[in-house]
């Protein structure tokens, strides 16, 4: 008599799984790495793993419809003559002309001024729409001096020298030839349709003495008008907060590995960085530590999504909040209105990253001249300043629940964690005790 097994259903490795497979299967047939755009899409800890203590018997909640709650925040006080002043703490991030169309970033501007907000310029230099239409306006430093030109940094309302981003810390930028237009390649001093990589630091200093003198010739260039921001990738949150700050900066960025980018290496975007959760109590401590807190100011971004992300960063000591992703699906990228397009080119409106490839449905990831007619940069605009204005008032929502009449007075006293991982990273209890993990040596 034969004896069988009872049939089961096929199991599958959980190191080796689907995506996985494909990938080794596609890099086995090409030879070449992959490489795409847009953030991390694996799962990290993040702001959803925290919950905010509303008010109750032993706290004092407002009233929304009759008890204000300020939104604004100053940044560059510390050495400025000319602080930027926005009415909300939340700003639009550096993307660049070249890695997003014209349309999209007057779009942006549009959106950041009718919100009371900043925007940003990104790698290769200034547009006029951009500047036109943008009441405040930072100006993207970077290694690669695209577009970079003593006029435009005096234009500028403040200027972010970029030692690192989110995505790639310790990484360059690429912009694929395909996207290197005609006026991309004059702005840039680029050969049209060449790809380009930029340098992953700056070819004028290799540590924060260096930075020290860069940042005093920004100031001399500028007659200390302008507010000097220092951007850096999460790695090393707490010693890059501290080496910024001793160099002289006015407000120091801290870019989570959530945070997008245009295009580089799936790689680095999936491996390299910390969550942006990890990275905001080691530099508010730092600059704590330091005796700076509040005076130079922190902007932290990379996932921030809605109105709670907003109040549970503030909450946590940040001065403002910078979104990248989040603007752009604002405008329309991603929308489902262009699924049959995106179908087309063998992926999903949601899942849509191939942006270095310039063939972006939606019209913003590209300079194909057809594609971007699709963005109307008025009604853009106003998509993204609805979006901004939600965002607000959520954080504000939170922030009277518990009893502040400010989003600044958020304080980690209002928070718990969900998670042992998110309890430890944000320094807050777990949710139900009185613990945090790693405090007092436990």
């Amino acid at each position: 008599m034969t004896y069988r097994n009872p049939p089961t259903t096929p199991r599958k490795s959980a190191t080796f799984d689907d995506y996985t497979l494909s990938e080794i299967r596609r890099a086995a047939a090409t030879g070449i790495y992959d490489i795409r755009g847009a953030g991390a899409k694996r799962k990290l800890p993040h702001f959803d793993d925290l919950l905010v203590l509303g008010a109750s018997i032993s706290r004092y909640p407002l009233e929304g419809y009759r008890e204000r709650c300020d939104t604004g925040v100053v940044l560059g006080s510390r050495y400025a003559k000319k602080p930027i002043e926005l009415k909300i703490p939340i700003t639009i991030a550096g993307m660049s002309f070249g890695s997003l169309s014209g349309p999209a970033k007057e779009a942006l501007g549009r959106g950041a001024t009718l919100s009371g907000t900043s925007t940003t310029t990104g790698d290769g230099g200034m547009t006029e729409e951009e500047r036109g239409h943008s009441k405040t306006l930072v100006y993207q430093y970077l290694p690669s001096r695209y577009g970079m030109n003593p006029r435009d940094l005096r234009r500028a309302d403040a200027i972010e020298i970029v030692v690192g981003q989110g995505a790639k810390p310790g990484g360059g930028g690429m912009l694929l030839g395909q996207k290197i237009s005609d006026r991309v390649a004059e702005m840039r001093t680029l050969p049209k349709g060449i790809d380009q990589r930029s340098a992953s630091r700056h070819p004028d200093w290799t540590g924060p003495d260096d930075l020290e003198i860069k940042i005093l010739e920004l100031r001399e260039i500028t007659d200390w008008e302008k507010p000097i921001y220092v951007k850096v990738g999460g790695a090393r949150p707490y010693y890059d907060t501290a080496l910024a700050v001793k160099s002289g900066a006015d407000v120091v960025v801290i870019d989570g590995m959530q945070g997008g980018t245009a295009a580089t290496q799936e790689v680095f975007i999936e491996n390299v960085g910390q969550p942006t959760l990890a990275c905001i109590r080691p530099a508010v401590q730092a600059l704590q530590d330091l005796g700076m807190h509040r005076k130079v100011q922190l902007i932290v971004s990379g996932g921030i999504r809605n109105g709670a992300d907003v109040a549970k960063a503030l909450a946590l000591g940040v001065d403002a909040v910078s979104i990248g992703t989040a603007a752009l699906v604002a405008l329309g990228d991603n929308d489902p209105r262009w699924e049959a397009d995106y179908n087309e080119l063998g992926t999903t409106a949601g899942a849509y990253d191939d942006w270095h490839e310039g063939r972006d449905p939606a019209g913003i990831t590209t300079q194909d001249p057809e594609l971007m007619k699709r963005v109307d940069p008025i009604a853009a605009g106003r998509r993204l300043a609805n979006y901004l204005k939600v965002m607000t008032l959520e954080a504000q929502t939170i922030a009277r629940a518990c009893g502040k009449n400010s989003l600044h007075n958020l304080e980690p006293e209002d928070l718990v964690a969900l998670t042992i991982e998110a309890a430890a990273m944000a320094g807050v209890p777990l949710a139900g005790t009185n613990w945090i993990p790693g405090k007092n040596g436990f």
